[in-house]
């Protein structure tokens, strides 16, 4: 017994690694260092640079010169093109965004309901938003709605006379919208995730109470997917002022400046003309008018968004 506990007492004791080098917040800057270098380097620093740009008349060709606000001044008292182009930037925002969200929830309300190979389907309407507005989706689209395209084909079988959509003014940008309203995949899917979050007990008491589809979609299902409703707006909205390579692909803003939205303004002026002060004047101005409208719809979004908490005492933050 002695000679065990003996033993015993030789053995040595293992200590407990210290954590005490991990409790400075410098390990947590540590791990997130790559993402902080990357956010700086490639966000944060062309950002300022750009606001430095915009009081310039830098263009590549000349040193840089101070201008202070004279590149705005211009745009908004003397360039007709921006004017024009803001224009169409918004009549493409006002009648895409809606029509996005529209088709995305329709979709997922079809897509809830539990039918054998729905998975299948699920996939195959997302895939159209996983390739995104690129360019070789842009180019199908051009020959799709060309006046030898796919779509008049269809047309033609029935009899109906069409027309050059990408090539006619009247046309082209709504060929893009539906370019814009055809990738609904990314909404639809964050939809239906909205959508599985309702209580099914809330509709199976207004069926009691003799509610049809249509009450219960307009009383129950959109006032409970509203917070999801406004996320998909605000993402929209951002998308859609940003939009540019199926206006540079598919028409080249053409035909007759009918297609000629800001994003593809800012990059004539930026790549074209190489007056790089004045692009970052008008880059500045569409994160402006872009913050401007997120503020606006988050200013109405409490007459018509909907937050549980709210129904149980709780205030909206």
């Amino acid at each position: 017994m002695e000679r065990a506990t003996s033993l015993a007492s030789e053995i040595p004791v293992r200590k407990k690694p210290s954590r005490k080098r991990w409790d400075s917040p410098l390990a947590g800057y540590l791990f997130i260092s790559p993402w902080l270098i990357g956010f700086l380097a490639l966000t944060a620093y062309p950002m300022l640079l750009s606001l430095y740009y915009s009081f310039t008349n830098y263009t590549l060709m000349k040193p840089i010169e101070w201008v202070g606000l004279d590149n705005y001044e211009r745009i908004i008292t003397a360039d007709d093109k921006f004017a024009q182009s803001l224009k169409l930037t918004f009549y493409y925002v006002l009648a895409s965004v809606p029509l996005k969200l529209i088709a995305a929830l329709m979709v997922a309300l079809l897509l809830k309901r539990a039918v054998r190979g729905i998975s299948v389907y699920r996939t195959a309407i997302y895939f159209p938003s996983l390739i995104g507005a690129s360019i070789a989706v842009s180019l199908l689209w051009k020959n799709i709605f060309g006046v030898d395209g796919f779509f008049n084909k269809v047309l033609g079988f029935f009899g109906i006379p069409g027309t050059g959509w990408v090539t006619n003014p009247d046309t082209a940008l709504w060929s893009l919208i539906g370019l814009s309203v055809w990738q609904f995949g990314s909404s639809m899917v964050i939809f239906l995730a909205g959508l599985k979050q309702i209580p099914n007990d809330l509709y199976e008491a207004s069926a009691v109470d003799g509610a049809g589809k249509v009450k219960q979609f307009f009383k129950i299902t959109l006032p409970m997917l509203s917070p999801t409703l406004f996320f998909n707006l605000i993402m929209g909205v951002i998308n859609s002022f940003q939009m540019f390579t199926p206006a540079y692909v598919i028409t080249g803003g053409g035909p007759m400046n009918s297609t000629y939205v800001y994003a593809l303004y800012l990059y004539e002026r930026a790549f074209s003309r190489y007056q790089l002060g004045y692009s970052s004047s008008l880059a500045w101005i569409m994160l402006i008018l872009i913050v401007a409208a997120a503020v606006i719809i988050n200013l109405t979004s409490k007459y018509w968004v909907f937050y549980e908490s709210e129904s149980q005492g709780g205030k909206r933050k």
